[in-house]
Parts: structure tokens; C-alpha cells; sequence
């Protein structure tokens, strides 16, 4: 499962990409799965303010079912002036 990464998600990962090498058994099956899987293995996400998950260029709720071939991408808050 590849993950676009934008912003400071892009530097807490360290990378503008993450690949999740997942089993067909324990892959996270919706937004929320993948939100709680993501804050094990990257703590600091847990502490932004907001996060939004995209799937295939919409924003998607905890409840949306993904897989391994979809287009996610973390979207952070954004500020400005």
C-alpha cells in the first residue's frame, strides 16, 4: 500500500512517500484502520492538530474501505496569511 505524503507528515516520516508491506489478512481495511496503523508506527501524526486522508482524490472518512491498489495521500493542516 503506497502513501503520498505532503507537508509535515512528509517531515515526521522523513520521506514524500510511505509503502505499507501488508499481508492480504492483517492490510487495514478502512480510513480509520489505516489512521490507527499510521500512529503506531509514526507517533507524532497522532499529535497534528487535524489530518485529512484522501483516497483517489476525494477526502474520505474513518469508515471508507480502501486497498492496496488505491491512491491515498495524507493532507495536513495548512496555515497562512
Amino acid at each position: 500500500m503506497n502513501i503520498l505524503l505532503f507537508g509535515v507528515t512528509k517531515d515526521i516520516v522523513g520521506s514524500s512517500s510511505l509503502s505499507i508491506p501488508v499481508a492480504k489478512s492483517n492490510a487495514p481495511k478502512t480510513v480509520g484502520d489505516l489512521r490507527q496503523y499510521l500512529g503506531q508506527m509514526h507517533p507524532d501524526l497522532l499529535k497534528l492538530s487535524s489530518l485529512a486522508i484522501a483516497v483517489n482524490n476525494n477526502y474520505a472518512e474513518d469508515e471508507t474501505k480502501i486497498d492496496t491498489f488505491d491512491e491515498i495521500a495524507l493532507i495536513p493542516p495548512v496555515s497562512g496569511g
